[in-house]
């Protein structure tokens, strides 16, 4: 069972803006290139920071010039209001970098952005240089796997491979990223493992075992053959 690797999910052609680069250079870049990021680096193309719509929004909503009649934005902490009067990228991007290496798995990937919170993440190379990104729909972009490629790799892989069971003893049916297994298991306790270790293959999206029977109960006191 082998998790796919950001390296083959990220998008390569990244658009990037250097650190002395002024706001409306930013925002032309955004605006050119239909993104809401951009990576900023320095001149070994190492990356230092992202600059997001959201930190260019926050000097919009922190004018001075705004109307008398709309306060300033309440609360700012001092980093917050620092970024807010930032004019060039290295001011107001936000450091460090959430990042990635190419040989991270999908599941790796996402959980750094759930504890992080961020909607992307930059994939650098072991000298921090950028060599791509990966969003949120990349990373979904698992569960467009073919059923038959699902199939496949928990009949070979999962079933075959690491459990060393016969294939011809259980059935595997997919529709939608959903799997049914059937058939006949040595062991009751095998059947959560194999559950699991189904569920972790990329592009599934539930695993149903109720068709799955066995001929040995090794969990219930006195278990026998079923």
């Amino acid at each position: 069972m082998r998790h796919r690797r950001i390296g083959e999910l990220m998008t390569r052609e990244v658009v990037s803006v250097r650190g002395d680069a002024p706001f409306k250079e930013i925002v032309r870049v955004l605006s050119q290139h239909r993104v809401t990021a951009v990576p900023v680096v320095d001149g070994g193309n190492r990356v230092i920071g992202v600059v997001s719509e959201g930190d260019l929004l926050r000097k919009t909503a922190d004018q001075a010039a705004a109307p008398a009649d709309i306060p300033a934005v309440p609360g700012l902490e001092a980093w917050e209001r620092a970024k807010a009067e930032g004019t060039r990228a290295e001011e107001l991007m936000s450091a460090p970098p959430v990042c990635v290496r190419p040989e991270w798995t999908v599941v790796e990937a996402a959980r750094l952005m759930e504890v992080q919170g961020v909607k992307r993440l930059v994939v650098v190379d072991d000298g921090d240089r950028l060599v791509g990104i990966v969003s949120r729909r990349d990373l979904l972009g698992i569960f467009l796997r073919e059923d038959e490629d699902i199939r496949r790799e928990i009949t070979e892989d999962v079933l075959g491979g690491t459990l060393g069971l016969d294939p011809a003893d259980v059935s595997v049916e997919v529709r939608n990223g959903r799997v049914e297994l059937g058939g006949t298991v040595p062991y009751r306790g095998m059947i959560p493992a194999i559950e699991r270790m189904c569920a972790a293959v990329d592009g599934v999206v539930s695993v149903s075992s109720t068709r799955l029977t066995h001929e040995n109960d090794d969990i219930s006191p006195g278990g026998g053959r079923s």
